[in-house]
């Protein structure tokens, strides 16, 4: 784990380790958010289904980067099951 305060913004590896967090704890488990580095800090982009989803998510990065500033811009999908049936030709 890479620590940064503050002031510095995250070097490529700090993103990276994000990245590959997100997609391979298997208690995240989210391909679908990608990690933006700005200058003073990470952006974290996507959708997920829904708004514990994103907390979740937005807690574990916390609880492995503390000291890295990270700013949420993940939407929520309203997934709904179908109302009727397609029928293909």
């Amino acid at each position: 784990m890479t620590g940064r305060s503050g002031d510095v913004p995250p070097d490529e590896y700090v993103e990276a380790e994000i990245q590959n967090m997100l997609a391979e704890d298997p208690s995240v488990a989210e391909q679908g958010i990608t990690v933006v580095r700005r200058e003073r800090g990470l952006v974290l982009y996507g959708e997920v289904e829904s708004p514990h989803r994103r907390e979740e998510i937005l807690r574990r990065v916390a609880e492995r980067f503390p000291d890295t500033p990270v700013t949420s811009d993940i939407g929520v999908i309203r997934t709904q099951a179908p109302t009727q049936v397609e029928e293909l030709p």
